[in-house]
């Protein structure tokens, strides 16, 4: 096969991914280990700490930001910045922030940041509400799938 071929075939496939709001690992290469926006930022943006703190989504602002795991956070306040920054395993999302249901289905997906519960103290995100529903009733079992499925996504190894 002539290698332009194969060079459109994968940017084919890399644009169908992105068309879909879908990682998937290429070559054999992980995800990104933050799920974030095209300009580096993590969860859309969302201020991780207010979830535990507000029990509710909030919008981060650029104002109180955090490089963190190759991600921009941002948060609603410098007290949420400075919390996050001495946890920040505590507060920042499984699964780098990609889709919970995704994930446990064995492949990534963006979020809504308005699609999220905390189960046994850990933020999980959705891509949307209606796939939390299906999510929720079977949180347990979706979560230990994701957490079996979650290193080989982040690494790029196959099944």
């Amino acid at each position: 096969m002539p290698r332009r071929i194969v060079w459109l075939a994968a940017l084919g496939l890399g644009a169908a991914s992105v068309a879909l709001g879908v990682a998937a690992p290429l070559l054999g290469r992980g995800i990104e280990p933050i799920d974030q926006t095209w300009n580096g930022v993590a969860i859309e943006g969302t201020d991780a700490v207010a979830y535990f703190t507000d029990g509710r989504p909030v919008a981060g602002s650029k104002a109180f930001e955090l490089e963190w795991n190759g991600a921009t956070w941002r948060f609603a306040s410098a007290a949420h910045r400075d919390q996050f920054r001495a946890d920040p395993e505590r507060f920042a999302p499984q699964y780098g922030g990609y889709c919970a249901w995704a994930v446990g289905h064995g492949r990534t997906a963006k979020i809504d940041p308005e699609a999220w519960a905390i189960v046994n103290g850990r933020l999980y995100l959705n891509y949307d509400r209606d796939v939390q529903a299906k999510w929720l009733p079977a949180k347990e079992q979706w979560i230990d799938a994701a957490d079996r499925n979650w290193p080989r996504l982040r690494d790029g190894k196959q099944p």
